[in-house]
């Protein structure tokens, strides 16, 4: 009988392709990854991975338990939902991540519906880039999360995750009518390796040119303070422009950004993740967008 958990750190190793980054992400040890890994192969009865050095591949036959490894996991989730759903209505712990926006806006007025409704229930939320959402949920370090994806950069799909529309808002430029008019101006972005930093360089190579960027910066508040202050213009998306400081045009562009829950492909049932994305839908219908 092939063990689910190291079904996991194989499905893991597929996804992060070293040792030591499974390593960090379940926090084992390298070793410990190593030994599970090397019991696997014993249980198949066929060689998974291919160690050359350092290097760790997986082998044609590891491949393929991957993909089985996922429908595995897919069932167990929905029978952990199952069971849950078996014992009564949502309660214990509820691990939310949600990028800073989000919590600001969106998840106060979700939590207040949750807590009412669900006093047994324990929300426990975590910021976090969109970009990390997908290994944290695989990981089990939350159970259900808001993430977005703008215009121009396409979503990482992620066969171990489900999402679920939940809105969507309009993007705003500071200051120019028109993002070509922008050209020669200093950018203010937020970090590179972020969704919003890249829709930010697309947008503008779409436009003819490659942006001039004076500032990293993630915080929209802050991006609003600086660009009051003449330190550059910026793409910002409506909830952060809610109150934009004096000295500010906004200019709405034809552009996009749109929040979905996500959670584990199978865990979508579970009453507590069932209770949080239906209350993310009713906060989301009071937003001023």
């Amino acid at each position: 009988m092939l063990d689910p958990r190291k079904l996991l750190l194989l499905r893991e190793l597929a996804r992060r392709g070293t040792i030591t980054a499974v390593a960090e992400a379940v926090t084992f040890t390298p070793s410990a990854v190593s030994q599970q890994l090397s019991a696997l192969e014993r249980e198949a009865g066929v060689p998974l991975l291919e160690r050359t050095g350092r290097t760790v591949t997986l082998t044609p036959a590891g491949l393929l338990l991957v993909e089985h490894a996922q429908a595995v996991l897919e069932q167990l989730e929905r029978a952990s939902a199952a069971l849950a759903a078996a014992r009564g209505g949502p309660s214990g712990p509820l691990r939310i991540g949600a990028f800073p926006t989000a919590t600001r806006v969106l998840l106060p007025p979700a939590l207040a519906r949750l807590s009412g409704a669900y006093p047994g229930l324990e929300p426990m939320v975590a910021e976090i880039d969109p970009a990390d959402v997908s290994a944290a949920l695989r990981a089990g370090e939350l159970d259900v999360a808001l993430v977005h994806e703008y215009d121009f950069v396409p979503p990482v799909t992620d066969a171990s995750i489900e999402t679920e529309p939940l809105f969507a808002e309009p993007m705003y430029l500071t200051d120019r009518a028109r993002v070509p008019d922008a050209r020669d101006d200093p950018w203010i972005l937020s970090k590179p390796g972020t969704l919003c930093h890249t829709m930010a360089i697309r947008a503008c190579q779409a436009a003819g040119f490659e942006p001039r960027v004076r500032h990293h910066i993630d915080d929209f508040d802050t991006v609003l303070a600086f660009a009051a202050a003449g330190q550059g213009v910026a793409l910002v998306p409506r909830l952060a422009a809610l109150a934009p400081p004096a000295g500010v045009a906004l200019t709405r562009l034809p552009l996009s950004r749109r929040t979905h829950a996500a959670f584990r492909r199978g865990y979508g049932d579970h009453p507590a993740v069932r209770a949080a994305v239906a209350a993310f839908h009713t906060a989301a219908t009071t937003l001023p967008l």
